[in-house]
């Protein structure tokens, strides 16, 4: 399987996700079933049911985090340099309406673009990779297609 690409910083929040799963809402989870079951008859029982599918997600959320932790390819942003690539933090301003924007590159499974993390395998991304400060980027977006400068390329 291929490896995952992941920061330090998102490598850490996903291992303390999982670690809260694990020692905090799995076995808070366990109690709650407990107490359900106390309740009597099962399959009139809503507070057994809502806890059994609330522990299945708890679950498959700690198998999914297991197998991208076992993939991660971790890297430290502060130790690359050069031309725009994975845990860049990169400036741009959108050349049509002057708006700066900053995101840091970022593997998928730690993107949030409210936080300005972006998604390595999104369309801006891609287009970014590989050009340096000053270039002009052409990015083909679902909103329509976007003119982009870059003006600050950082490793952090």
């Amino acid at each position: 399987m291929d490896k995952i690409p992941m920061t330090r910083k998102g490598h850490a929040a996903l291992e303390a996700e999982l670690k809260q799963l694990k020692s905090e809402d799995r076995p808070a989870i366990i109690r709650a079933i407990s107490e359900a079951r106390e309740h009597g008859d099962l399959s009139e029982n809503a507070e057994y049911h809502s806890a059994k599918e609330k522990q299945s997600f708890i679950e498959g959320r700690i198998k999914e985090l297991e197998g991208v932790l076992s993939l991660a390819e971790v890297y430290d942003p502060a130790k690359l340099s050069g031309p725009i690539k994975f845990g860049a933090t990169v400036t741009l301003v959108d050349e049509d309406t002057d708006d700066e924007k900053t995101y840091q590159i970022v593997g998928e499974y730690e993107a949030d673009i409210e936080q300005g993390l972006l998604n390595i395998k999104s369309p801006i991304a891609r287009a970014l990779i590989g050009k340096d400060e000053g270039d002009s980027v052409e990015v083909r977006t679902p909103g329509g297609d976007r003119s982009y400068e870059v003006l600050k390329v950082e490793y952090v």
